[in-house]
């Protein structure tokens, strides 16, 4: 007797734990990183040969000229509009050979930045010297550890100097942000392929839906490999993600979230070290709450975001993201 109530207690055991472990799965906030917004360039590390070409390189508005060589080099930013910001410092510019590349390279020297990196601009110098810190001391991470441009900051936060980071913070901090992105809700998209880190169109040209994604390219993709820092971005967010963000933004949903304002300030463009958020690029805003939801992204003012976002669902994530974007900076 005591045998079958054995029995028939295994399977039942069976039963209920399998049902924990779907359970688990299902409320978990874990998944893989979005691959639109962890853009891995596949050509990373690619030595394949091209046709150098030495033609001036010019762009509209910009009395300057630079070669193709001279853009891709990452100590040596292309400034096509020096006279639009204040000078910029050595470390800034041209960074400090062999390692610590100039920030102005991948921030650009307005400070606005690109889908892969972030816009720094405006930040208050000290939050921009405690995110080198994070870098420096690993707290802060990717999700994706082949997201070659955390990797770099990691290698920059270590190597640079104190002095080299409160010049590159000093200088940022004083620039003016600007709007840099356009949204667009929409069910279809161009098709898409990720080169230089980032969402580019595919050739020939095709659409597809959009699904629960963000696809985030330049407005116009030769002037952006130019680096030219006038040149913005177009989001494109689905269908009824700005009402739903912005309810989520304002109200936190219920309690799944936190009204974003307490934090970030007045029309959420910061306060002290807080940083704004309105008018942010919406790929990296998603990596930033998916990191501090992964517990990638571990820093003092990060462990104060994480209740913020651990609820959170890749849509809510994506309509949060969306209507950030679509505010002016």
């Amino acid at each position: 007797m005591k045998n079958s109530r054995v029995l028939v207690f295994i399977p039942v055991l069976a039963i209920i734990l399998c049902g924990c472990i779907l359970v688990a799965l299902a409320q978990s906030p874990h998944q893989p990183p979005p691959y639109w917004a962890f853009a891995i360039d596949p050509n990373s590390g690619s030595s394949t040969p091209t046709k150098e070409d030495t033609t001036p390189k010019r762009v509209p508005g910009s009395h300057a000229s630079y070669t193709l060589a001279e853009i891709d080099d990452m100590f040596r930013v292309p400034d096509w509009y020096p006279e639009e910001h204040p000078a910029m410092p050595e470390i800034v510019a041209h960074g400090r050979k062999p390692d610590v590349y100039a920030c102005g390279y991948c921030h650009l020297p307005n400070g606005l930045g690109r889908p892969e990196n972030a816009s720094i601009a405006g930040l208050a110098a000290g939050y921009i010297a405690r995110q080198l810190d994070d870098f420096k001391t690993g707290v802060r991470k990717s999700s994706e550890p082949r997201h070659l441009p955390a990797a770099v900051m990691a290698k920059i936060g270590s190597r640079a100097s104190d002095a080299e980071v409160k010049a590159a913070a000093q200088y940022f901090s004083q620039l003016k942000r600007k709007p840099w992105i356009r949204v667009v809700e929409t069910a279809t998209v161009p098709k898409t392929h990720v080169a230089g880190w980032m969402l580019v169109a595919s050739t020939p040209v095709g659409t597809e839906p959009i699904g629960e994604r963000v696809i985030e390219m330049p407005e116009n993709l030769e002037r952006t490999e130019l680096r030219d820092d006038t040149s913005g971005f177009v989001a494109y967010v689905p269908v009824g993600s700005l009402q739903r963000g912005k309810m989520l933004v304002t109200t936190g949903d219920g309690g799944k979230t936190t009204a974003c304002a307490k934090c970030h300030g007045p029309g959420l463009r910061g306060a002290g070290n807080i940083p704004s958020i309105a008018g942010r690029s919406p790929s990296y805003v998603v990596r930033q709450m998916f990191d501090i939801q992964s517990g990638a992204r571990a820093g003092v003012l990060s462990r104060t975001m994480k209740p913020m976002v651990e609820k959170l669902s890749m849509d809510d994530m994506v309509a949060i993201a969306a209507y950030l974007a679509s505010l002016r900076p």
